[in-house]
């Protein structure tokens, strides 16, 4: 998805500040946020990527303004609406006003379709690249979920390492199919990523996980080829 919740490589918010000692939750109630999403996901009532999306799905504006577990809440909430076990209003009178109506993704009867079931005893698909390929991530602008980040659409990087077959992302959360294929480990140069930011001696790689769907490969450059030699005969002729 294109937007503000694509940060990667985004300038204009400010250093990383990084929190000596950082506990796992600054509060009690991020722990029972943690754990309310874990037991949704554990009965089969979220899945991962689908819960990405409903981050997604997050007003622009609220997003920013929202702290890291506030998103993980108002994404379980959503969902759990959207899957009929609890209703938007029993949330909003439960909360006492305290929460953003905004916070909460009114049911939408696409982002939540009859599951589509893979063929049972299907094989795993065979790899498309190997190790050392040369490959070029797609550039694709999808109105949905995706993993492939923004900064490295249309560049160009080498097959690291092949993770094996995983579910994508892409369809498994709008329910289109897990529509499993491999996943790679892909090297960037920075200079590729990041153009003349980058130093020009720069060595520095970015390695990104990315499925089969988002690449496509790069031909390897031919050799130009020998002139022929021609060989003149003499006729005697002046």
């Amino acid at each position: 998805m294109n937007g503000v919740h694509d940060m990667g490589g985004m300038d204009g918010f400010g250093p990383v500040v990084r929190e000596q000692n950082e506990p796992v939750f600054h509060a009690d109630w991020e722990g029972r946020v943690y754990a309310i999403a874990s037991i949704a996901a554990g009965l089969s009532l979220i899945n991962a990527d689908e819960f990405r999306h409903a981050i997604e799905r997050i007003a622009p504006e609220r997003y920013l303004a929202s702290s890291y577990y506030e998103r993980w809440l108002a994404a379980v909430e959503t969902l759990l609406v959207e899957r009929g076990v609890v209703t938007r209003e029993e949330i909003l009178a439960k909360e006492g006003g305290a929460i953003d109506p905004a916070l909460i993704a009114n049911p939408v009867a696409t982002q939540c379709p009859a599951p589509v079931k893979d063929k049972p005893g299907s094989r795993p698909p065979r790899a498309r690249f190997a190790k050392g390929a040369r490959v070029r991530a797609r550039n694709l602008n999808p109105s949905g979920h995706t993993r492939l980040p923004r900064y490295a659409r249309g560049k160009a990087g080498v097959i690291a390492r092949d993770w094996g077959v995983f579910v994508f992302p892409d369809t498994n959360a709008h329910h289109a199919g897990t529509k499993p294929q491999h996943c790679y480990s892909v090297a960037f140069d920075a200079r590729e990523l990041w153009g003349k930011s980058a130093k020009a001696n720069c060595r520095e790689r970015v390695h990104l996980d990315l499925w089969e769907d988002y690449l496509e490969p790069i031909a390897p450059k031919s050799k130009p080829k020998a002139a022929k030699r021609t060989t003149a005969h003499h006729t005697g002729r002046y």
